[in-house]
């Protein structure tokens, strides 16, 4: 029986404030500290697009680092060293991305460890950081940021969501296991253009969905995140034969794909899917001004990736925690995302990999790269519980993954709605209306097959 995940906690009204507290609650469960560094400070570097097309995914991220540092400095931090952030906004531009990385990488000391938001950065700076010994985390999982061209060359970056190959493998999979409701079902892709847009196309993953008795037709569509009419892109696809349109885009993207299939008359023809970003709440509510015939968001049933735990899920403890947390620093309704969870993901993972390092070379100051590697590449940890963290033998991404549909909360709070007419609205300061992004998990976590060239899970040519 499907499980309703009830995205409430969106409305502030609806959440409890959380209460301070002197210790970690129980279910929080790191290494035991074995050396004192109390007036000592440990830096998360971090930069990327805060600014450009990314701005809905990225300032969440800002606040859930902020949030989760104070949360974590006001119980005793990294074993009594405060936590603290260096950042920089590059406004998409792979300039300023070699900018800020050439500032940070020319400190003395250098980073022991940076955070990176996207593929486009991981694919420039994987050599550099390689070469300059800094291990780097990011929320995306493009082939060749993280394996290389050749997709068998680990690098030092590691990925805290599967790789974007493997998520569409993941669809795929749950498309030919239910036939269904999807009969002769062949996808068009379309995305935007780039390492991200188009890190889900390759040739391993269109023979893998073959294998899974789903089509992927040989021409992509590929459009700008500028972009306000992509009709033709839309029709291209759905007059080779698409109906299914599957899209590596975030915020606005999944949002006009969607939007445009309304406008076309198309809803009916055509099933709406995409890697995890396009269940994120920016698509659920950048879709209240896009309506379809039943007066719900554009976006109402599409299908997609949720590789972690979500906001809803609050019989978890670290749910739980982030919905108190939340509350207490009065969080918007568009910033309680995936990435304000990523971020206390994030922030957990530093206290745990710094403590694990500084017991093992004896002090923070002998803590650099090298050693933060072997850390993350030993430990097995899973932060608040949203995933599982396992880099080791080679793996730079974390594969655990399960398929959702996102739909709306109804206006008792206790479902989702049907129609607009039974959908629960909120009033916006700017005269619209949103809509209260639900997701529905499908399945259980299962391992994403692996679909790099040469993957285990790559069919035989």
């Amino acid at each position: 029986m499907k499980k309703v995940v009830l995205f409430i906690v969106l409305l502030s009204l609806l959440v409890v404030p959380a209460f301070a507290q002197e210790e970690l609650p129980e279910f929080i469960q790191h290494s035991d500290c074995e050396v004192d560094l109390t007036g000592q400070t440990v830096t998360v570097y971090h930069f990327g697009d805060i600014s450009g097309s990314y701005a809905f995914i990225t300032q969440p991220l800002l606040a859930g680092l902020a949030d989760a540092a104070a949360y974590f400095n006001a119980r005793g931090g990294i074993c009594g060293a405060t936590i603290v952030q260096d950042n920089r906004d590059t406004g998409g531009d792979l300039a300023q991305t070699q900018a800020a990385y050439d500032a940070y990488s020319s400190l003395d000391p250098k980073p022991d460890v940076i955070v990176l938001y996207a593929s486009g950065d991981a694919e420039l700076l994987r050599d550099q950081l390689a070469e300059d010994e800094i291990p780097a985390f990011i929320s995306a999982g493009s082939v060749a940021g993280l394996y290389g061209e050749d997709g068998a060359t680990p690098g030092w970056i590691y990925a805290t969501n599967p790789l974007y190959a493997d998520q569409i493998g993941s669809f795929c999979a749950y498309v030919g296991a239910n036939p269904e409701q999807y009969p002769d079902p062949v996808i068009g892709y379309i995305s935007w253009p780039g390492a991200f847009g188009s890190s889900a196309f390759t040739p391993e993953t269109m023979a893998y969905c073959a294998e899974q008795g789903v089509s992927m037709l040989e021409t992509p569509e590929y459009f700008l995140p500028t972009a306000t009419d992509i009709s033709g892109n839309v029709l291209n696809l759905v007059d080779a034969g698409a109906n299914i349109l599957y899209t590596n885009s975030l915020a606005s993207g999944p949002f006009m794909i969607a939007k445009t299939v309304v406008d076309l008359g198309l809803e009916e023809d055509v099933q709406l899917a995409g890697v995890n970003w396009a269940l994120d709440t920016s698509v659920g509510l950048l879709s209240r001004t896009a309506l379809g015939s039943d007066g719900l968001p554009a976006v109402n049933g599409i299908v997609g990736s949720l590789p972690f735990l979500w906001w809803s899920e609050r019989a978890e403890p670290g749910i739980a925690l982030i919905n108190e947390q939340a509350a207490a620093n009065e969080r918007s309704l568009s910033t309680q995302n995936i990435a304000y969870l990523l971020g206390w993901a994030t922030v957990d993972t530093y206290v745990e990999m710094y403590i694990q390092t500084v017991n093992r070379v004896g002090s923070l100051d002998a803590v650099d790269g090298a050693a933060i590697q072997e850390t993350i590449e030993s430990m097995v940890y899973s932060p608040l519980g949203f995933y599982e963290m396992n880099f080791a033998d080679g793996v730079r991404a974390v594969n655990g993954n399960r398929m959702a549909t996102m739909m709306f909360l109804n206006a008792t709070g206790d479902g989702v709605a049907t129609s607009g007419d039974d959908a629960m609205k909120v009033d916006l300061p700017d005269g619209t209306q949103a809509f209260i992004p639900v997701l529905v998990p499908l399945t259980e976590f299962a391992p994403a097959p692996d679909l790099r060239p040469g993957g285990a899970d790559v069919p035989a040519s």
